[in-house]
């Protein structure tokens, strides 16, 4: 029998819902816990060690419920989808109108609103949560979507159990209404897309553009992670790089088939971004490559019909070229991600806080990097202006431009493929461009279909001489 009575109940034990489950209970929390395999919760049980005593498994979902008192505070982390709607159909009828149940999986924020808008009979919360399994068990990255009122309920647990920052900080905190969390953890996810196939493609410069081995690759992501570019996946990059194949004893790195995976939140953040006529053309570079990356057969025969690109480099790039190009592409990416979150706003009339967002993802969520504290104080102020116009980020890119550009041309020039970082600099290039070339397009549109223009001079003539209107 469990000696700390349950303050909150969770449902769901696979990897991140036991990781979560120990770490409430660490936190000196009484926790329920029900699996709907009951030989998972025994085997959890089984390895929850002295921090059994604050757990109370139950063999039901209707044991499961009556383990706590009410108003009870519930937990899910089960799959997204039709899962998280199934079972808060089977808590329906065990929950009263008090009771508040928390789906912190990675649910589609567009689910999440219909959620909290279909009149369930209990509270619904919808909550992001970040930093897998190691995040989960010792101090994730929280962004919570629903009413203050319900943050308030859940909040002294929530904030025990995040991450924190240099400076002690939570990184948990209240976003907005309904989906808000879940739309910033998507963002987050996009990101983490970006930033991940920016490494990669830095990576592939070093290995075919200067034909650099893995430990020496290694080196050069532990030299960054040192300097502006410390993060948790420069810091893992170099990580992967180094460890060696217990098979065959070479660089394991050398052995990982090159297609990668995905569970589609990087692919809502694209899709989200064009609803919302967002520009975040590096993240949607990251999952393009990623579908690419998908391609085997396919990229074997182009190779076999176009042959291998040159490739090498011959001096014209340095590792602090890449370095300083890596900066720049991260500075950029991040800003679409916060434009996206300010249009996102305005459409769904959601105040977010994106400073406080920043403070949020600075610990505990995949893309924690030292840059976030620059990025926070820049944003706070002015959250409405692009990141890229702050005076810290604007210096920032002036000396990390040239290198960027020196990495995307050479790397046009020598065939190595660099999608993320080219689509980077190319927005960068639209924006500080005050007359760009859509005029051309907007006389096509009228050509062919009528659509009228303005005029820089503001007479009022809204067809071009081609059209007898």
């Amino acid at each position: 029998m469990a000696v700390t009575n349950p303050t909150i109940g969770l449902i769901g034990l696979g990897t991140m819902g036991s990781a979560l489950a120990l770490n409430i209970a660490e936190k000196g929390f009484g926790i329920a816990v029900w699996n709907r395999t009951a030989a998972v919760t025994k085997t959890f049980m089984a390895q929850a060690g002295g921090l059994s005593t604050c757990i109370t498994p139950a063999d039901t979902l209707v044991e499961f419920v009556a383990a706590m008192d009410a108003p009870r505070a519930i937990v899910l982390m089960v799959s997204a989808g039709q899962a998280v709607d199934d079972q808060l159909a089977s808590l329906g009828p065990l929950l009263g109108p008090d009771d508040l149940v928390i789906d912190v999986g990675n649910a589609n924020f567009h689910d999440t609103n219909r959620r909290a808008l279909a009149g369930l009979p209990f509270r619904f919360m919808g909550i992001g949560v970040s930093g897998g399994e190691e995040g989960a068990r010792h101090g994730p990255a929280i962004m919570a979507g629903g009413t203050h009122a319900d943050w308030g309920r859940i909040a002294p647990v929530l904030l025990a159990i995040a991450a924190r920052a240099e400076d002690g900080t939570p990184c948990a905190a209240h976003l907005g209404p309904d989906g808000a969390g879940h739309f910033v953890k998507a963002v987050h996810n996009g990101i983490e897309y970006a930033d991940m196939q920016m490494i990669a493609e830095t990576y592939g410069v070093m290995r075919d553009g200067l034909g650099m081995q893995a430990e020496d690759i290694s080196s050069a992501f532990a030299g960054w992670n040192a300097g502006p570019l410390q993060s948790y996946l420069v810091e893992i990059s170099a990580e992967v790089a180094k460890a060696v194949d217990p098979v065959g004893g070479g660089p394991l790195l050398d052995m990982i088939v090159d297609a990668a995976g995905q569970k589609g939140t990087g692919r809502w953040t694209a899709i989200e971004a064009q609803n919302l006529s967002a520009p975040i053309p590096v993240i949607e570079a990251a999952v393009m490559a990623r579908n690419v990356s998908a391609r085997r057969a396919e990229r074997a025969a182009g190779e076999a019909v176009f042959g291998p690109a040159p490739q090498r480099i011959d001096g014209a790039l340095t590792v602090a070229d890449l370095e300083q190009a890596l900066i720049a592409g991260k500075i950029l990416c991040y800003a679409q991600g916060f434009a996206m979150m300010n249009a996102a706003a305005a459409e769904f009339d959601w105040a977010l806080d994106l400073p406080a967002i920043a403070r949020v993802w600075r610990a505990g969520c995949i893309i924690r990097s030292a840059m976030l504290n620059d990025m926070a104080t820049a944003l706070g102020h002015d959250p409405g202006r692009n990141l890229i116009l702050s005076d810290f980020f604007a210096e920032r890119l002036r000396r990390s431009l040239p290198a960027l550009r020196r990495v995307v041309a050479t790397g046009a020039l020598r065939g190595l493929a660099l999608p993320a970082l080219g689509a980077g600099l190319a927005w960068f290039d639209m924006m500080r461009t005050a007359r760009g070339t859509a005029n051309m397009i907007q006389g096509q549109r009228d050509f062919f279909g009528l659509h009228g223009f303005e005029r820089l001079d503001g007479l009022a003539r809204p067809h071009g001489p081609w059209s007898a209107v």
